[in-house]
């Protein structure tokens, strides 16, 4: 799996899922998510990647080409990319420790539903209990409003959402 996260919001990308990555599929990746940020108006200043022997020169071309720093962590030192060896614990205690992938295209799936939990509805300490990608505004509603039960992941997760009186 070949993820980004922003560390400015904690909301997590999902850019890539396969059995055998190559430096040619990272290559791919890369390209198709600045073509999606060009899209969508966004863009990025730098790129912290680890030493990986899938990120080759091509990889590291195609977000310079667009402006981008990428920086290389220091050998060996996992607190150097803190935010995303976070998001990784956090994926496999909260879901993929739970659960039994069947193939790529479930764990594409699953890691899609999760994401979504875990960008709009996961609260996180980092942003003061906020999430990274908050949906419209809500009133927060009084305290003896009705509340709903969403399951995520089959009944793995709960979502728990205010409804109208």
């Amino acid at each position: 799996m070949l993820f980004v996260v922003e560390l400015s919001t904690r909301q997590v990308h999902i850019l890539g899922v396969t059995d055998h990555p190559t430096g040619a599929f990272v290559t791919q990746v890369a390209r198709n998510f600045m073509g999606d940020l060009a899209d969508r108006g966004r863009s990025v200043k730098f790129l912290i990647r680890d030493r990986d022997t899938k990120f080759t020169a091509n990889f590291d071309e195609v977000f310079r080409s667009e402006g981008v720093r990428v920086i290389r962590t220091p050998v060996r030192s996992p607190r150097a990319n803190a935010y995303a060896e976070r998001w990784v614990r956090t994926v496999r205690t909260e879901c993929l420790d739970r659960m039994l992938i069947l193939g790529r295209g479930h764990l594409q799936r699953v890691l899609r539903e999760y994401v979504g939990h875990y960008n709009h509805q996961r609260p996180h300490r980092g942003i003061d209990l906020g999430v990274p990608a908050p949906a419209i505004t809500i009133k927060i509603p009084p305290p003896s409003a009705n509340v709903v039960r969403h399951d995520v992941l089959g009944g793995l997760i709960h979502e728990y959402h205010p409804v109208a009186a």
